[in-house]
């Protein structure tokens, strides 16, 4: 079976690197599947879950945002943060969530000086998090 070197980087360390047969990605285009042989190419990725195939097993990881590059065998994820779906701390993740949400409404409601697309943010990197968590 036709594999190729995944590599996901933060600014602190390396969060994943294996040999897979597939990977998903939002880009900001949209959904983007890279198989063995791709295309190469450079794309922003929006903050949204990375599914990842080895064999007949799939794993997910939590990105907030960066960048995809395909190169002919190997893909890099150059992202702000990744998660690997066994390291979320749930309820860490669901107290953010909540806490973004709160900020949003302040905001709307003109009760606070805070940036929403701040708080946006805040409230997708959350919600990647517990999506990512749910499924495993």
């Amino acid at each position: 079976m036709n594999t190729f070197l995944l590599e996901i980087v933060t600014p602190d360390r390396s969060a994943y690197s294996s040999e897979v047969n597939g990977v998903s990605v939002r880009g900001i285009e949209g959904d983007l599947g890279i198989l063995p042989g791709h295309i190469p190419f450079i794309t922003p990725l929006q903050v949204a879950p990375v599914r990842i195939k080895i064999g007949n097993e799939y794993t997910s990881i939590a990105v907030s945002g960066g960048f995809v590059e395909v190169r002919k065998d190997k893909v890099v994820i150059l992202a702000e943060s990744a998660e690997i779906e066994t390291d979320i701390d749930i309820e860490r993740a669901v107290a953010a969530k909540e806490r973004a949400e709160r900020r949003i409404v302040a905001v709307k409601s003109n009760q606070a000086d805070i940036d929403f697309k701040r708080a946006e943010l805040s409230l997708k990197k959350a919600m990647n998090r517990i999506e990512v968590h749910s499924k495993r």
